[in-house]
């Protein structure tokens, strides 16, 4: 359990097979990426959603209803929302996008370890307070892209007060 305060509305959490995972969003490095997590998940978007993509050592990213890596929600793309204000490190979220920098729009990805090289090239939406040890646990890809045959899913995820 953190110790720390989060803001009412401001926490999100996925329930996966082995237990949930809250994460602390945070609308001062992304307002609108923060904003389309909430709608999505409080819309039932991400609940079933596979853990597609799972590198050891590196990240598991979701957020895909098709699984594939290729899809996202029927809203339109996010504005990047890079910051120098946090950094990439274990635990940290942020929002999956092609080599556009304004192509983020439902997919994320939650980071095993710190990866540096991320740092102001991806928007940070927010970082897990509860939980890791079920992060740890998710089903890994192989290969260099990290495809998972047989992957874990988001049971449910929802915004908590």
């Amino acid at each position: 359990m953190s110790d720390t305060k989060v803001p009412e509305g401001n926490k999100i959490v996925f329930e996966l097979k082995s237990g949930k995972v809250v994460i602390e969003l945070r609308p001062d490095l992304a307002p609108l990426a923060v904003e389309r997590l909430k709608k999505l998940a409080s819309e039932g978007f991400y609940d079933g959603v596979k853990f597609h993509r799972v590198i050891e050592g590196f990240m598991a990213q979701s957020g895909d209803p098709t699984g594939t890596g290729t899809g996202g929600s029927s809203y339109p793309d996010l504005k990047a929302e890079f910051t120098d204000m946090a950094k990439f490190e274990r635990g940290t979220v942020g929002m999956a996008r092609t080599m556009a920098p304004h192509s983020a729009n439902s997919q994320f990805f939650i980071m095993f370890d710190a990866s540096p090289h991320l740092n102001g090239q991806y928007t940070i939406v927010g970082k897990v307070i509860e939980g890791m040890e079920h992060v740890d646990q998710i089903k890994r890809g192989s290969g260099a892209g990290g495809v998972v045959k047989d992957p874990d899913t988001i049971v449910k995820a929802y915004v908590e007060a």
